[in-house]
């Protein structure tokens, strides 16, 4: 029944909101700015309220770490499509995730990513792929916030939570393109919500950590040459503290 109304909920959500993209698309004719904030709300609100049907009981921590005065890369384990629902309603300021390719040809979702600066990313399309980073490096410029797992793809493994799969090196060049803070975000509990119980819903415990701002240039000269193993690294220890909790 969870799933039946949540799958109910997003298509209604969907389709009552081609009249507000309309609004929208007025309003931003003469204040891109306000038109651009008010999606960001109506969206999180959105996703607040699938987490709530789909049963998820949601801990924040270290909220205090992430800026509300600059941009910034988030970075974040990936284990379920949960992920970018949980994450994007915290977002303080205007924030463009990089999803696969693929996503943007969903009807009405692709619309809704589009507006709110989300990229795609085709993996088989190297040129492709660079053109999607340097559009990620002038967003940020700009003053809006880039989310991406740099796993590249779900970690599957049911056995460990604190597993991770290799970091790509590629997406760190929006922060070393731009020195704006990345921000380290762990998550615990988002596979049981739905990948673990596929095709259902189950209410879940999920913890979602924020860590301490990276700053690039603070680091080693080493470490800013492997940024991708020291960011996976610490991330790996932020999980890892979240198991020890737990036991």
């Amino acid at each position: 029944m969870r799933t039946i109304i949540v799958v109910i909920y997003v298509f209604l959500f969907l389709i009552l909101g081609l009249p507000v993209l309309g609004i929208e698309w007025i309003i931003a004719k003469f204040d891109k700015h306000a038109a651009d904030i008010s999606q960001l709300r109506i969206v999180q609100w959105g996703l607040r309220c699938v987490s709530f049907l789909a049963g998820v009981h949601l801990t924040v921590e270290g909220k205090e770490h992430v800026p509300t005065d600059q941009a910034v890369l988030y970075i974040g384990n990936h284990r379920s499509i949960f992920d970018i629902v949980i994450t994007y309603a915290q977002c303080p300021n205007l924030t463009g995730y990089i999803s696969k390719d693929g996503v943007n040809k969903v009807p009405l979702l692709g619309i809704w990513m589009r507006r709110l600066y989300c990229l795609f990313l085709d993996r088989k399309d190297l040129k492709q792929g660079l053109k999607t980073i340097l559009t990620a490096i002038d967003q940020v410029k700009s003053g809006i916030s880039i989310c991406i797992f740099p796993e590249g793809t779900r970690n599957r493994d049911r056995e460990d939570t604190t597993t991770l799969l290799p970091f790509k090196d590629g997406s760190f060049k929006i922060a070393q393109k731009t020195g704006c803070p990345i921000i380290p975000m762990a998550l615990t509990g988002t596979a049981d919500i739905f990948e673990n119980h596929f095709p259902w819903l189950h209410s879940t415990e999920v913890k979602l950590t924020y860590g301490e701002p990276i700053i690039l240039s603070e680091l080693s000269k080493e470490d800013q040459k492997h940024i991708g193993a020291y960011c996976q690294n610490v991330i790996h220890e932020m999980l890892q503290e979240h198991k020890n909790t737990k036991e």
